[in-house]
């Protein structure tokens, strides 16, 4: 897959990105989700590198393969809009194997579902040529990974993202959930691993620690435009607000990342 911009990185080999290392940069690990929510995208924007996380297990009920929008007058009204996938091993496929069903026909389901949304958004246009890719992708392959992976990287080029994408599939890395996340950051050669608000709750931050890696929450500070970003797609603020406002907010927490975030105490919550 081409990047699709010449800013962002694409997804590198085993050997290369092993030569790639900077002592000091900072890594986000996340699946690739289907136009992901503004948290989500937040906290990638906020870290050098981007760990894909497609080698483990696809989860029907999270946003892999899925996005909540809202209305552009009431955010609290929402409705979903899915990819119908496939697994091809059943509850045990990774996102990496799991398969769009007709994705001829979801892409073009899907770009009807977000211009009836947000078609009268000033900034459709913007976001019409910012998706074109990903429907592109999607006319060409039923790999689910791919283009949610593009989904999110589209909008990272959008906003002005210079930082790298990596998979976790073409690494290393021991089983156990904390463990696994630690020996990905060491992988990449980071010193700093960028942790959503949710994931902190199962992470043993003191095995970072032991091996001098600073865990960090990536959590904007409280406001109105903040309310729905846990739940809501990057989709429904870029159509609302424009590619100008999402670039302030999120330099906001890539600039507190940057001058030391709050680091989180060495127990696990």
């Amino acid at each position: 897959m081409p990047p699709t911009t010449p800013s962002s990185t694409e997804a590198s080999t085993a050997a290369s990105w092993a030569s790639d290392r900077q002592p000091g940069r900072s890594v986000a690990i996340h699946q690739p989700n289907f136009l992901p929510r503004l948290s989500t995208l937040g906290k990638i924007f906020a870290a050098d590198v981007w760990v894909v996380l497609d080698d483990v297990q696809f989860a029907r009920r999270d946003y892999q393969h899925r996005a909540r929008l809202g209305s552009l007058n009431d955010p609290s009204q929402t409705r979903w809009l899915t990819l119908p996938t496939h697994l091809p091993l059943g509850r045990c496929t990774m996102i990496q194997d799991a398969c769009v069903v007709q994705p001829d026909y979801a892409a073009i389901r899907s770009y009807r579902v977000l211009r009836d949304d947000y078609g009268h958004s000033p900034h459709w246009s913007m976001v019409e040529h910012c998706l074109e890719p990903v429907w592109n992708e999607l006319h060409g392959t039923n790999s689910l990974a791919r283009v949610t992976e593009l989904s999110t990287r589209v909008l990272l080029n959008a906003l002005g993202w210079r930082g790298s994408v990596l998979r976790s599939s073409a690494m290393s890395a021991r089983p156990g959930r904390s463990q696994r996340l630690m020996d990905l950051v060491q992988a990449v050669g980071a010193r700093r691993y960028l942790c959503g608000t949710g994931g902190i709750r199962y992470l043993d931050v003191g095995l970072f620690e032991e091996h001098g890696i600073t865990v960090t929450t990536c959590s904007p500070a409280p406001s109105s435009f903040w309310e729905h970003g846990r739940y809501l797609s990057s989709i429904h603020y870029l159509a609302k607000h424009g590619p100008t406002r999402l670039k302030h907010e999120f330099a906001a927490i890539r600039n507190l990342g940057t001058a030391g975030r709050r680091t989180i105490a060495s127990t696990n919550s």
